[in-house]
């Protein structure tokens, strides 16, 4: 039921922007380890880590650590430290943007859906542009 929801997520995000396209191989591996180390940094409270893997749009509208971090712990509270995720079905949107799903329990062993979304910049790293997250189908809200 998860994996059909991040799959329907994927399938929205395309039919946003372009026709998606599964992601190459080294272009997912890539994009999955900006996530693995950004949810990481989190574990370790290590604000300037987490932050450091966030676009340079989204560091302009969270000008510090500090403020980047109070926004994912009001509104994304569930990546900051979960029990356990996994990866899922990444898309190609556009040329140097990944669509990333990823199934993740938090603390409280409640189930979410999140889908990340990460660009390529000019230095070829990958980094986060957002997140959409919300409960996997059947968590009561």
């Amino acid at each position: 039921m998860r994996r059909a929801a991040v799959l329907f997520a994927l399938t929205l995000v395309g039919a946003v922007t372009a026709p998606p396209v599964r992601a190459d191989e080294a272009a997912r591996k890539a994009a999955q380890a900006t996530i693995e180390r950004q949810i990481e940094a989190f574990r370790r409270n290590d604000s300037g880590a987490a932050y450091a893997e966030a676009a340079p749009q989204i560091r302009n509208l969270f000008p510090s650590p500090d403020t980047f971090i109070a926004m994912v712990e009001k509104g994304y509270a569930p990546v900051l430290r979960p029990r356990s995720y996994r990866f899922e079905t990444a898309k190609e949107t556009a040329e140097d943007e990944i669509a990333q799903g990823v199934s993740l329990q938090d603390e409280a062993g409640i189930d979410w859906v999140a889908l990340y979304t990460l660009q390529r910049q000019v230095d070829g790293q990958w980094r986060i542009t957002g997140c959409q997250l919300k409960k996997a189908p059947g968590e009561a809200t």
